[in-house]
């Protein structure tokens, strides 16, 4: 099985959020749930049953991010030397032919991916679309509400 890639970035960005949990939140849950069956009751108990599931959630994150964690191939993106062709880690910024307007994403793993963040992930269909294409390049893909066209007008690789 092939390891799925994550830039060291994100590998550092999941560390600090696992560290959160662990040391932050874990420790909050468990006081909310010995406090919540203080009051007695359990069955009739909705602080009990919210903190109990609110632990289940972030129980299975906790695991979640561990597994990545540890099955990932960490890429320290700074250290490729791809360009001008577009891989994983790439930055990309481009510009939408029909409209005019300029985006920049990086192409990240799956479980970094936050579009807020302008992070895409590497198995999106944009970023598919974008790996190994080069600056100058225009390109098209399938969005959610119908055909894009791009140029890609300036591809980076940058930790």
């Amino acid at each position: 099985m092939k390891r799925p890639p994550m830039t060291l970035k994100g590998a550092e960005r999941l560390r600090e959020e696992l560290e959160r949990l662990k040391s932050v939140e874990r420790p909050r849950i468990i006081e909310a749930i010995a406090e919540a069956r203080a009051h007695g009751d359990l069955k009739e108990n909705a602080e009990y049953h919210a903190a109990r599931e609110q632990q289940g959630f972030i129980e299975g994150r906790i695991q979640e991010m561990e597994a990545a964690l540890s099955f990932a191939e960490v890429i320290d993106v700074s250290r490729l030397n791809a360009a001008p062709r577009i891989v994983f880690g790439a930055t990309v910024e481009l510009e939408d032919e029909d409209s005019g307007e300029s985006v920049t994403y990086q192409i990240v793993g799956d479980i970094e991916a936050d579009i807020k963040r302008k992070l895409i992930a590497v198995s999106s269909p944009i970023a598919r679309a974008l790996i190994g294409k080069s600056e100058g390049d225009s390109f098209e893909f399938q969005a959610p509400n119908g055909v894009r066209r791009y140029e890609i007008v300036g591809v980076r690789y940058e930790g």
